[in-house]
């Protein structure tokens, strides 16, 4: 019979008890064989599906992500706590410290004036904590495993703090033109390697006009892309209404120029002329 309290209402020490009972010899078969790296890439969809309910602005998704979100990490720990390396609370212990620590302004007598301030004495408080000595070293602590266009965004923001005097939109469009123009020299034949190059310059350099503008470039383009694919349904219904075709009906080269430059070029939707 199964050592458990069955109750209306769990907490986290509940959610803790239920790992360690899926884990344990008698439980799940699943549960009980998986490691870091076997429930890694778990961990990271859970979080992009945190995200999913914050755009989507629903409360009721978002309580569940949470809690799939707070499965992982409980998971993870109770993996730790097997191998008597640290348990679930020391997590909690370890980032209420953390709080306290980088908050000497709420906890201790430092006066700070304003966001900005409260960023600074931040940044300073980490490389002290991680014992980074250089701006560089705060650079590379940025995780490689980031979405690139994430990990671009803050190692330029890291690189600015540091003092890097570049903070011109308008220098950095122009970085952008330039980039392009070397492609277009080559008529675009470069090999792959110099083209991987080159796109790769010119996306860092967005990377540091999205910090100059405080645009969030990850969201600019999720929602970009999302509008693409919203434009691309509406003009491809159009266009097979048209014709009263079907999906696998191949529509006609001209029809398909058209969408592409409504589609690309940003434009309403519009009517498509057969």
């Amino acid at each position: 019979m199964l050592n458990f309290d069955f109750k209306e209402k769990y907490d986290i020490n509940d959610l803790l008890a239920i790992i360690k009972i899926l884990r344990s010899e008698n439980g799940c078969p699943w549960d009980k064989v998986q490691t870091h790296k076997s429930i890694r890439t778990d961990l990271i969809e859970e979080a992009y599906e945190v995200c999913e309910g914050i755009d989507c602005n629903s409360p009721e998704m978002l309580r569940e992500e949470l809690g799939d979100l707070l499965l992982q990490i409980a998971f993870h720990s109770a993996i730790e706590t097997e191998q008597s390396n640290f348990t679930f609370d020391d997590v909690c212990n370890d980032i209420c410290q953390k709080l306290i620590y980088r908050h000497p302004h709420v906890f201790g007598e430092v006066k700070v004036n304003g966001c900005d301030e409260v960023l600074k004495n931040w940044d300073a408080l980490k490389k002290e904590s991680k014992k980074q000595d250089t701006f560089a070293d705060t650079l590379e602590s940025v995780p490689k495993t980031f979405p690139a266009l994430l990990r671009g965004e803050k190692v330029c923001k890291r690189a600015a703090r540091a003092g890097l005097p570049i903070n011109s939109a308008k220098e950095f469009a122009d970085r952008i033109r330039a980039g392009l123009d070397k492609l277009e020299a080559n008529n675009f034949n470069s090999d792959n390697i110099q083209n991987q190059h080159l796109l790769g310059d010119l996306l860092l350099s967005f990377c540091n006009l999205d910090r100059i503008l405080k645009v969030d470039g990850e969201k600019a383009l999720t929602y970009s892309t999302n509008n693409f694919i919203i434009l691309f349904r509406s003009l491809e219904k159009e266009a097979l209404d048209k014709k009263a075709g079907s999906v696998s009906d191949r529509l006609s080269d001209e029809v398909l120029q058209n969408m592409a430059e409504k589609v690309f070029g940003g434009h309403d939707i519009m009517s498509i002329d057969r």
